[in-house]
C-alpha cells in the first residue's frame, strides 16, 4: 500500500432492485481481492448498455442481478493493490477492458479470449465504475499515457475499441463504406474509416443531431430515413450516393430494418460487418440478399483482447482521430440520472461522469 489514505465509504450509482431506475447511494469502498487493484475513478462514460440496464428492458432483466453498481467505461488511477499484485502499480493511470475472461477455456488458451464463454462484464455481472472507486482484476488494466490522453478521452477507449474492431475488420482503404446507425459507436466508426483511408463514408440515422455529428466526424453524405421528405427509401439513397458501389456496410444500430438494408445495399461480393444488437430475431432473405450476392458477413462483439487496444492507442495518441466533438456533457456523479435522461431524449452523445468531482 502507498501513503494514500483510503476512505471507508464512497458514493456509487447502483441498481438497488430488479426494476427500472438506479439510486446514488453511499456504500463501503470495494474490497481488493488478491489479484485485483483498486482504481480511483476519474472519468466514466455512459454506454447504451447502461441505458438498457437503467430502463430494465427484457435483456437486462434476464441478465443483471441487483444490487449492482452500473458502468464499464472508465479511466483512473491505481490507489491500492491486492497481495499478489506488484505494489509499484500504485499511481499508474489506466483504463480497463470491461470483459473479464476465465483464462482456462479453449478460447482463452488459443489466444482468443474475446470469445470466452465464461466472460464476466464489469457493470453487468459485477460492480461497475459509476462510483468513486472500483476494484478490478489486474489483468484487465490498460496502461495509458496521461500526457497524451486526458481522463475523458481515456475513458472512451473501451467503447472506441469496439468501433475499431468493427470498422477495420475489412481493409477500408480506397473503399466506399456505409455506416448505418450514428450512435456513439457509429460516429467513432466514421472517424476511424476516414483515418484508415476510406474513399467515401456515407451514414444514416433517424436523429438529426447525430447526423450533424456524423458530418463533423467526416461523413461525406448523411441520410435520415425517418424524415417526411425521404419516406424511408434508404436503399435507394445509398445506391445513389455510392453509385451502386458500396464495398462495406458497417451496421451499428441493430434495428431490424437497418440490418435488412445492409444486405440489400451492399454491392455484389461486398462485406457486411454486424455490430449493432437487434432487439428481436430478424428475418432475412438468405437466397437473394446473401447467397446470390456472394457477400461476406462478419458478426462482431467487443474487442480483441488486447490487440484492438493497440490499434485504439495508435489512432487516439497520434491524433488521427479526435473524439472531443462527441463529448456532449461532463457531469458529476450526483447528476448521473440527469445524464440518462439526456441520452434517452436523444439530446446527447457521449456523457462523461466524474465521480470524484462532485
Amino acid at each position: 500500500m502507498s501513503n494514500y489514505v483510503l476512505p471507508t465509504k464512497m458514493k456509487a450509482l447502483r441498481k438497488i432492485q430488479n426494476a427500472p431506475g438506479a439510486e446514488l447511494v453511499t456504500i463501503p469502498i470495494p474490497r481488493v481481492a488478491s489479484d485485483d487493484v483498486l482504481i480511483k475513478v476519474e472519468a466514466a462514460s455512459i454506454c447504451g448498455t447502461d441505458l438498457h440496464i437503467m430502463e430494465w428492458d427484457s435483456w437486462s432483466s434476464n441478465r443483471v442481478k441487483a444490487p449492482i453498481t452500473l458502468g464499464h467505461e472508465m479511466a483512473g488511477t491505481v490507489v491500492a493493490t491486492g497481495t499478489n499484485i506488484d505494489p509499484t502499480l500504485i499511481g499508474e493511470f489506466v483504463s480497463c477492458e470491461s470483459h473479464i475472461t476465465c483464462g482456462s477455456c479453449s478460447q482463452c488458451e488459443s489466444q482468443t479470449p474475446h470469445m470466452c464463454p465464461n466472460t464476466e462484464i464489469i457493470g453487468v455481472d459485477r460492480d461497475g465504475c459509476f462510483a468513486e472507486y472500483i476494484s478490478v482484476p489486474e489483468k484487465v488494466l490498460w496502461h495509458t499515457n496521461r500526457s497524451k490522453l486526458n481522463p475523458k478521452i481515456a475513458a472512451l477507449q473501451e467503447a472506441f475499441g469496439g468501433a475499431v474492431r468493427a470498422s477495420l475488420a475489412h481493409n477500408p482503404r480506397g473503399k466506399t463504406v456505409a455506416v448505418l446507425g450514428c450512435g456513439p459507436i457509429g460516429l467513432f466508426s466514421i472517424a476511424i474509416l476516414k483515418a484508415a483511408g476510406a474513399s467515401k463514408v456515407i451514414a444514416t440515422d433517424t436523429n438529426e443531431y447525430r447526423l450533424s455529428l456524423a458530418s463533423e466526424m467526416g461523413a461525406d453524405s448523411v441520410f435520415n430515413p425517418a424524415s417526411d421528405a425521404n419516406c424511408g427509401n434508404t436503399v435507394e439513397w445509398l445506391h445513389k450516393a455510392s453509385k451502386h458501389n458500396i464495398d462495406i456496410v458497417v451496421e451499428m444500430s441493430g434495428a431490424p430494418v437497418s440490418i435488412k438494408t445492409a444486405f440489400k445495399a451492399v454491392r455484389q461480393g461486398g462485406y457486411v460487418n454486424l455490430f449493432g444488437i437487434p432487439p428481436r430475431p430478424v428475418e432475412i432473405d438468405i437466397a437473394d440478399d446473401l447467397i446470390f450476392k456472394n457477400i461476406t458477413i462478419l458478426a462482431l462483439n467487443g474487442r480483441e483482447i488486447f490487440d484492438t487496444w493497440h490499434k485504439t492507442r495508435e489512432l487516439l495518441e497520434s491524433g488521427l482521430v479526435d473524439l472531443n466533438p462527441l463529448i456532449s456533457h461532463t457531469l458529476p456523479l450526483d447528476q448521473a440520472t440527469e445524464a440518462f435522461d439526456l441520452l434517452k431524449n436523444g439530446k446527447a452523445c457521449k456523457i462523461l461522469i466524474e465521480p470524484n468531482n462532485s
